[in-house]
């Protein structure tokens, strides 16, 4: 049921992006060129590091994609993470993409639902571009050329290592200047790109009690459920702006839907940005619940720094994905597990959530939930972490960067 149509195809960023990696692409790339084959679907090249781009420029790689009508993008993670600006006349069709991309999670490449992103290696990416065609196989197909001849595409062959050695001119390294304290930066009043970032507080020295549940999330949860890329991205300077997409993507575990989350007040369904800001305005926290693996994917900062910035005090699942886990520490915030995977299941809609044993916060041991139900009944489990020391330190400065400039 996928568009067999291949529109674009897509290598390179921080994976399969080496220059064995484009040497192998661009050997497919010159045979078709010198069979007078055209390369059919639009074509973006990647290269995975300004030493790859300036050794493959300096080789020949990249004038030899751009003979065929290939796009060279910046040595950055580009479309990956929807830092595309793809022009589409219609982009509620459904359409097919290949890339040589680590992720192709709905939504990542290009902001588009309607866009099926195929994951291959850059060679396979290579040959379907030319072809145009999600079924292509250049092991056994044939294409026709601009002479009418049927031609098949020869085996790719490329480099493990550059003949002439790597060669770099410009690492764009600019080394910071001894002293920054007198340097003031001038950010408009009115910038929707740019924000100061203000020090989070620190930890008021009290156990977490009868906080709100601000979504309970079902399956899945990775980065780009938590904080989107692609058109978000231009709010990457500006903490406020950017945490109006915090866990969107999330499935809520009560209705089955994104970005609908249940306000207890009003009893009705909002999105899940909006009932944060509106706790955080009435001076309240809030704890997100949730599955295994939360916070697979990139590593971005923004999926902890945006729920820190919205007062959401502790995120409680069955699992971590490791990477997020410590970027949720050095922002102050709590991540914690269930001892009990089953006592996900205990939590309500509209329960209070309190965490209690902070005021005696330590390695390997764990703290307690204690769940008030809205009958006013109450229960509790035991619930673990993973701090050391210098992490529960963090804690209670505010973050990681707070403590160091307490040092």
């Amino acid at each position: 049921g996928y568009p067999q149509k291949m529109e674009v195809g897509l290598i390179g960023s921080c994976t399969n992006s080496s220059y064995e990696d484009l040497s192998r692409a661009v050997s497919i790339v010159k045979d078709a060129k010198q069979k007078h084959v055209e390369v059919k679907a639009q074509f973006i090249i990647n290269p995975g590091s300004e030493q790859v781009r300036y050794t493959a420029e300096r080789d020949g790689i990249l004038p030899a994609f751009e003979e065929v009508g290939a796009t060279i993008m910046a040595n950055a993670c580009g479309p990956c993470i929807g830092q595309w600006k793809r022009e589409s006349k219609d982009p509620e069709r459904a359409n097919s993409i290949v890339t040589s991309f680590n992720r192709n999670f709905a939504k990542r490449n290009d902001g588009n639902p309607n866009t099926h992103a195929f994951v291959t290696s850059p060679e396979i990416v290579a040959a379907l571009s030319i072809a145009g065609d999600l079924c292509f196989n250049p092991m056994t197909d044939t294409l026709v050329n601009s002479e009418g001849e049927k031609v098949k595409l020869e085996e790719p062959k490329g480099y493990e290592l550059p003949p002439l050695g790597y060669e770099l001119k410009e690492s764009g390294f600019l080394a910071p200047i001894a002293d920054g304290s007198d340097i003031e930066i001038s950010i408009a009043k009115d910038s929707q790109r740019l924000q100061e970032l203000a020090p989070f507080a620190a930890w008021n020295g009290k156990d977490i009690i009868e906080q709100p549940l601000l979504i309970k999330v079902k399956g899945k949860c990775t980065t780009d459920h938590i904080s989107m890329a692609g058109p978000w991205l231009r709010f990457r300077g500006h903490l406020d702006n950017i945490s109006d997409n915090m866990l969107i993507g999330a499935v809520n575990a009560f209705n089955e839907k994104t970005n609908a989350v249940l306000d207890q007040e009003t009893n009705e369904y909002i999105p899940v940005p909006k009932l944060a800001r509106k706790f955080k305005a009435e001076g309240l926290g809030s704890v997100v619940v949730a599955e295994e693996n939360y916070g697979e994917g990139s590593s971005r900062e923004h999926a902890a720094m945006e729920p820190r910035f919205l007062n959401v005090k502790a995120i409680l699942v069955k699992s971590f994905a490791r990477i997020h886990e410590t970027n949720l520490k050095k922002q102050g915030m709590l991540a914690l597990t269930f001892v009990d995977k089953n006592d996900y299941e205990k939590i309500k809609e509209d329960d209070k959530i309190s965490i209690i044993g902070l005021t005696e916060f330590k390695p390997g041991k764990n703290l307690t939930v204690e769940l008030t139900h809205k009958n006013g009944t109450k229960e509790s489990f035991e619930v673990a972490h993973t701090y050391n020391e210098v992490q529960i330190a963090w804690f209670k400065a505010g973050s990681a960067l707070n403590y160091m400039k307490q040092k």
